[in-house]
């Protein structure tokens, strides 16, 4: 049975992370899913972005949450990584839902209880994209947040190297499908016990094939990768 190969923040080892042309160019290589980090701008914009500050992948400076979505808008989220990606910007959620019909796992990276739950359900909501969209993250309030106010949505919790047990608990708890763990934490005893909680499991970030080979024999159901193309059309990984 195929794997899932989820493009890590879009195609991002060959384009700029979290921007629309990562994220078409994951489609156009034939990706099953792509992966995104959501958090608030000034003005409760969902807007797509990994770090906490804007200084490694734009050419602005300082705290995503201290600027609003217009101002972020009026920064080159592409330069950073080739220059012919120059103007590529800062998308928010909302136009990568409209933008890639894949199936997306939006990673929430709240700070504090500070609404990210609710405003990213409402954009997936406006999309009519429910069916089509994974939510994880590692804070687990977010996770018990987003099932209270959302019975029908479907989870995966982000997991690094605690006990696995403690992995399963938490999904029990929020009623996740998956468990998305570090590829170095994954063996097949982890694998087999997220199966017998009920749960599949997808390995964060796999871009060696030495790696890819060694998950998929523990078991795993998936891997997140910054390289998809690595994996989607070699033999014996179709």
């Amino acid at each position: 049975m195929p794997r899932l190969v989820i493009a890590h923040r879009g195609a991002s080892g060959t384009c700029p992370e979290n921007t629309l042309v990562a994220f078409r160019r994951a489609a156009e290589l034939g990706a099953h899913m792509i992966e995104l980090d959501v958090q608030l701008t000034r003005d409760h914009e969902v807007v797509v972005m990994h770090d906490w500050t804007l200084d490694r992948t734009t050419d602005g400076t300082g705290a995503v949450g201290a600027f609003t979505f217009a101002e972020l808008q009026c920064l080159d989220a592409g330069v950073w990584f080739d220059a012919r990606f120059r103007g590529e910007r800062v998308p928010s959620l909302a136009e990568v839902l409209a933008a890639v019909a894949l199936p997306v796992n939006v990673e929430l990276k709240p700070v504090g209880d500070d609404g990210l739950v609710e405003r990213a359900l409402a954009v997936v909501d406006a999309a009519a994209a429910g069916a089509r969209v994974v939510f994880s993250s590692f804070d687990a309030s977010s996770l018990v947040r987003l099932r209270g106010r959302a019975p029908g949505a479907r989870i995966g919790v982000l997991w690094e190297d605690a006990p696995i047990d403690e992995a399963v608990r938490l999904a029990e708890r929020v009623g996740a499908r998956t468990l998305h763990v570090r590829k170095d934490a994954i063996t097949a005893a982890v694998v087999a016990a997220a199966r017998a909680g009920g749960l599949g499991v997808l390995g964060w970030t796999v871009n060696d094939p030495r790696d890819y080979d060694r998950l998929d024999a523990a078991g795993v159901d998936g891997v997140f990768t910054d390289f998809p193309e690595r994996f989607l059309h070699s033999p014996g990984r179709e």
